[in-house]
């Protein structure tokens, strides 16, 4: 596929999806201070949601495809350009193409590597894309600098359930129930946790 129908492509999906929905604003809404971090979210509304942002035809598409495209074109021309990087990230991920998020965000990454944003949005996307043990990894890094971070905390036990790694998992859990203990997400961690010993040999 060339670099322009890619665009295209791109440009097609995003009117599918809530114009304007991007990364910042769903780690903000699902991993922001005081809001509850699921295992593993969708960020999609339902079917029968009412539309949101208006009607996307007219002078608001063309507005729109050529911003995706200035953006992406920036982030390729522009490799030590760390918003850039992170901002073409937020677009790919907004339409799930989690493997080009990624791409990105390790560019980000090399450019400011104590940048903790960087590191709970690529455990994040590699959360998202099932990529549990990279996504361990990366929120392994973010708590070495904020280790009481509730949303890191669950999105570390999501990533250990989520390989099948039942003590790394209770640690997890444990580590955010000390730091949270009405946190939202115990009690689904929990069953996941007890299905995921029942399944061990004995």
């Amino acid at each position: 596929m060339t670099r322009d129908n890619l665009l295209f492509v791109i440009i097609g999906v995003l009117f599918g999806f809530i114009v304007g929905f991007l990364f910042a604003s769903t780690m903000n809404q699902r991993y922001g201070p005081g809001a509850p971090a699921p295992a593993v979210a969708s960020g999609q509304l339902p079917a029968d949601h009412p539309p949101v942002g208006g009607n996307p035809a007219g002078p608001a598409s063309g507005n729109m495809q050529a911003e995706v495209t200035a953006q992406l074109d920036k982030a390729r021309n522009e490799p030590k350009n760390f918003d850039a990087q992170v901002k073409a990230a937020e677009l790919f991920y907004q339409i799930q193409r989690y493997d080009s998020a990624v791409e990105f965000l390790l560019k980000a990454n090399q450019l400011k590597p104590d940048d903790y944003s960087t590191l709970v949005a690529l455990g994040l996307v590699n959360l998202d894309a099932g990529h549990y043990e990279v996504a361990e990894k990366w929120y392994k890094a973010a708590l070495l600098k904020k280790g009481d971070d509730v949303a890191t905390l669950a999105g570390m036990a999501a990533a250990t359930l989520g390989k099948g790694d039942a003590k790394a998992a209770e640690q997890a859990i444990a580590n955010l129930e000390k730091v949270d203990p009405t946190s939202e997400d115990l009690p689904n961690f929990k069953t996941k946790l007890a299905s995921l010993k029942s399944g061990e040999p004995k």
